[in-house]
This record gives C-alpha cells, structure tokens and sequence, in this order.
C-alpha cells in the first residue's frame, strides 16, 4: 500500500548567483533539464520575468510540477517539486537546480501529500475537530 498520493519537497537556495536568478532563460532551462534528469513527463512550462528582477515559473510535469519564484536581491529561490509518481528522483532535481543556481547553501522540508490521516486522528482532543450528528 502506499504511503502518499505525493511526495512535496519545498527547497530554500541561499546564496545564489543573483545574475543567474536575474535570467528567466536560464531559469527555465535549468527547470527543464531538473525535470528531465529527474525522470519526470514534461507536459508544459511557463515562466515569467519581473521588472526590475526575478522570475517566477512552473514546469507542469504529468506527475505534478516543479515551480520557482526567485529573489535577486537576496540571492535566494524558492523552489517547490511536487510528484505523485515514486520513480520520480526529487534529489536528481534538486542537484540539477543547486549547481545552475550556484547555491552555496540550501534546505529542504518534505510533505507527504495524500495520507488521508485527518489532523482529527492526530491530536488528544480530537473530538472537537469531528463533525457530529445533529438531530
């Protein structure tokens, strides 16, 4: 049985060449080979320049999608890639996506997307966050 519908890695880059994160041509063919690398279905991408810097963009994957919005100013991005297929290889993007951006210093926090474990099933108190029958 499986454990997630998904597998949601959020990564913060620190650090990053600003004229890297400046350049949504250079943004997108990073996206492009991550998701390639990676062993994902490219279905589509779009991605978008800011005046007077940064880039935001999405490579829509068959298995969910990669997307990035960056910050020049602070050498930084924030990158989410989120996929429901298990031979999809997060760490292979994440490789890919570091080394173009030249970050000298990131982390990341994986969500399992999908449990079907409510917040109910959680807490102590869990009857205060189910719904009861009304008469």
């Amino acid at each position: 049985m499986r454990e997630a519908l998904g597998i949601h890695i959020l990564i913060e880059f620190y650090e990053c060449d600003p004229e890297t994160l400046k350049s949504v041509n250079n943004i997108e063919k990073t996206f492009l080979k991550a998701a390639d690398e990676a062993g994902a279905k490219v279905v589509t991408s779009n991605f978008h320049q800011f005046q007077p810097y940064g880039v935001s963009g999405v490579v829509v994957i068959e298995e969910s999608h990669f997307t990035i919005h960056t910050w020049p100013e602070h050498n930084y991005a924030a990158v989410d890639l989120f996929y429901c297929d298990p031979s999809v290889d997060g760490d292979k993007a994440i490789k890919v996506i570091k080394d173009a951006l030249k970050s000298k210093n990131f982390s990341t926090m994986e969500l399992k997307r999908g449990t079907f474990v409510s917040y109910a099933d959680t807490v102590e108190n869990k009857e205060q966050f189910v719904e009861k029958e009304t008469a």
